[in-house]
């Protein structure tokens, strides 16, 4: 019996009638897919006949390998006769902080002399990170909110971001170390922040990623900011003015820049609008204490 795979659609069977004799015995008709092709007859070549070869490129692809080549070659020495026309260009100077060295140099056969603190940027930053802090002007007042020891924890400093967990988990990612806050009034509304947030020595690099996050948000509302002196990436940035119905005018002053394993943020808040320069005077003031 064949398989059902093989069986075609079953069709009406007549009706019973004379049955014809017929010398040969009937055969069963075979479904045409079971009836395997028989090939085409293939003349086989002749000895000396060889089956020809599809040629990939030819002529075609020498000639183009040999052009690129000679162009090749060509613009080299044109490229060398252009510039030994040329008068000799003076290298740019390096970006980089100066190198501390010992203001005396050490005599032949001596130890060469420790660096002092004033030398050596790191040696300040490991100390006492509060004594970095711009002191508080003369004639200003406290902040009541600010803590007295001038140390913000990392829990309290995510506090002010919309979402504190967050910001939480970004400080602790980033390793941070520790945080040096100040804050002072003048006058009656006018109000000055500082922040230094020191970061583990990584390769994650915290402070300065801190420091391109926050400019590049500022960035993006309020354009390039003014560059700060003594820093190739610090910006000083004057937002626009906060107003709604019922409330004074706002108006806020921000600054970032960052410097080896220290972020600095600087905020000023008034009721009256705040100059470019006071913001970028107070930031690079900071700046050159660290």
């Amino acid at each position: 019996m064949e398989s059902a795979r093989n069986t075609p659609e079953a069709e009406p069977t007549p009706a019973p009638g004379p049955v014809a004799e017929s010398a040969e015995p009937a055969t069963l008709p075979v479904p045409a897919e079971d009836v395997p092709p028989v090939p085409a007859a293939v003349p086989e070549p002749a000895d000396d006949e060889v089956p020809p070869r599809r040629r990939r490129g030819g002529r075609t692809l020498v000639l183009l390998a040999a052009a690129a080549v000679l162009g090749i070659v060509g613009g080299v020495a044109v490229g060398y006769g252009v510039q030994a026309e040329r008068e000799p260009t003076p290298l740019p100077p390096l970006n980089q902080v100066d190198l501390a060295y010992p203001a005396k140099p050490a005599a032949k056969g001596q130890e060469p002399p420790a660096l002092a603190v004033a030398d050596d940027r790191g040696l300040k930053t490991e100390g006492d990170l509060r004594k970095l802090l711009l002191p508080k002007p003369a004639g200003a007042k406290d902040v009541d909110y600010a803590p007295e020891d001038h140390w913000l924890s990392a829990s309290s400093y995510a506090e002010d971001f919309e979402s504190p967990s967050g910001a939480f988990e970004y400080l602790m990612d980033n390793g941070i170390r520790r945080i040096a806050t100040t804050s002072w009034q003048v006058g009656e509304f006018k109000t000055v922040h500082i922040n230094l947030l020191q970061f583990r020595s990584n390769d994650r690099l915290g402070a300065a990623d801190r420091a391109t996050t926050l400019r590049e948000g500022l960035e993006e509302e309020n354009g390039y900011g003014q560059p700060l002196k003594g820093s190739t990436e610090g910006r000083s940035y004057v937002l626009p003015v906060d107003r709604e119905a019922g409330f004074v005018d706002v108006y806020e002053a921000r600054a970032v820049v960052h410097r080896g394993d220290v972020a600095v943020e600087v905020y000023i808040l008034d009721t009256k609008k705040i100059s470019q320069k006071e913001i970028t005077s107070l930031a690079e003031r900071q700046l050159g204490r660290l």
